[in-house]
């Protein structure tokens, strides 16, 4: 190999990608046959959730995942719709027991209401462990926080929080972790402002202006959405007076948006700025005076111009989640079992309208809702598509009613193991009623009952 080229080869390699080996392994009793997931979150201001490993349990009740990371992340280890927070790091191997549970309990609930957690031991306890730090000093926070609230909070009282930061320090001198030496940091940054020991703008100097974005290390994080919230249209005094309905309806919004937010001492790093824009944008969607359009069209020029992929990132994953179900969006895909054990696809009915609905057997309201739904059925039965996905847990008692009730005759699916498809479409009570177009789009959501007005609804839509 020539010099220029060992040279070359020698410079690239440290930017090789950092990715690291993790593996976990462990036992989850009551579990065997289950898939076991390990879910992290592509951002933590919209947490947009993604699957990085997947596994199933065993039939002796064992599991082993394994999987690839760059740096320490905030996941969850989940079974079903059953979770357990987890401190990852990369090259790392994990031994964790799961407590045994009876996961296929025929109680009925919502999964995103009601949701158990999971109970985990670590087959080896290492007190240096990031886990068992972040456990430790959680303990000590929470124990702080609860004597000492009114004293912080009402009296203002610094020196009790000086005495916690003596304590933090002599406790955790060892610990040299970065992740957790941030953690610890940002989380105290919390109490400082609950203190008002420092005022807002020291506040935002010490810890954003003059600090790295930790996108992955959920304390900032989560003190970065407390801190900027509502800064950019309401708490900010150097923002206060800032026109952004005359920024997003001209031209060149990115620009003008991120020049008017330079005013704040706080926002000088181009990334720090952009990032909190994003975050304002996001509340600005919600609030009454601004234009949804605009907004969404401003995130789509952060994804368009960022020179900071991570904010690239959030900005993509805030237009997916503030148009998400929106008239004219795509509806959620899904693959699920008919009566008969077929699988059935959205996809499949594309060509005609669809009327979607979410019940459960234990319902009472989904099922005088399907009685009423019978004769519009009837009427539109050959122009449009009926869905009806059952969320029991047990597909035998789908089965059972759908056979009972002779007369309901159009499709009927089981939600099975896709718990995800009730957030898809944020189920969060039942009956559900979704109307889509014939190309798959979303027309109403959610739509009106049988009961009150889908039949006008599903007439307007089918008119020519």
């Amino acid at each position: 190999m020539s010099r220029l080229r060992f040279l070359i080869f020698i410079l690239l390699v440290p930017f090789a990608s950092q990715s690291q080996q993790v593996k976990i392994t462990g036992t989850a009793p009551g579990a065997e046959g289950k898939r076991i997931e390990v879910i992290t979150y592509s951002d933590l201001i919209t947490f947009q959730e993604k699957t990085i490993a997947g596994s199933l349990v065993d039939s002796t009740g064992n599991f082993t995942l394994t999987f690839n990371l760059e740096q320490t992340v905030y996941a969850n280890l989940s079974i079903d719709f059953h979770r357990v927070d987890l401190f990852i790091q990369p090259s790392r191997s994990y031994n964790i027991n799961i407590a045994p549970m009876n996961y296929n309990e025929m109680k009925e609930i919502n999964p995103f209401l009601q949701s158990a957690k999971l109970e985990i031991a670590f087959a080896k306890d290492d007190p240096s462990e990031l886990n068992s730090l972040i456990r430790a000093f959680d303990s000590l926070y929470n124990g702080f926080l609860l004597q000492n609230f009114n004293a912080l909070y009402r009296d203002r009282n610094k020196s009790k929080l000086d005495s916690f930061r003596m304590k933090v320090v002599t406790t955790f001198y060892v610990a040299k972790d970065p992740y957790f030496v941030n953690y610890g940091k940002y989380k105290i940054a919390s109490l400082v402002q609950l203190c008002q020991s420092m005022n807002q703008a020291e506040i935002g100097k010490m810890y954003f202006a003059n600090a790295p974005v930790l996108y992955e290390n959920v304390e900032y994080m989560d003190f970065f959405n407390q801190y900027f919230s509502r800064y950019i249209t309401a708490t900010c005094r150097s923002l206060k007076f800032t026109d952004y309905n005359t920024i997003l309806n001209g031209q060149e919004g990115y620009k003008r948006m991120m020049k008017a937010l330079e005013a704040d001492s706080t926002l000088k790093k181009i990334q720090l700025r952009e990032l909190v824009m994003i975050k304002g944008l996001m509340e600005m969607y919600h609030t009454t005076g601004y234009n949804q359009e605009k907004i969404i069209a401003l995130l789509g020029s952060v994804t368009d111009e960022s020179k900071f992929p991570e904010n690239k990132q959030v900005a993509r994953n805030m237009i997916r989640v503030l148009t998400k179900l929106r008239v004219g969006s795509a509806a959620p895909g899904f693959k699920l079992k008919d009566k008969m054990q077929k699988e059935v696809t959205l996809a499949d009915f594309k060509g005609k309208p669809v009327v979607l609905n979410f019940w459960t057997t234990y319902c009472q309201g989904c099922i005088t809702e399907m009685d009423r739904m019978k004769p519009i059925y009837d009427k539109f039965r050959d122009q449009v598509s009926f869905i009806s996905i059952s969320a029991d847990k047990d597909f035998s008692k789908m089965l059972f009613f759908v056979n009972l009730k002779s007369d309901f005759v159009w499709n009927f699916l089981h939600i099975g193991d896709d718990h995800n498809l009730l957030k898809e479409y944020d189920v969060k009570s039942y009956p559900l009623f979704v109307l889509i177009d014939k190309d798959g789009n979303i027309v109403q959501y959610p739509a009106e009952l049988p009961g009150s007005g889908l039949e006008l609804s599903i007439t307007k839509l089918v008119s020519p």
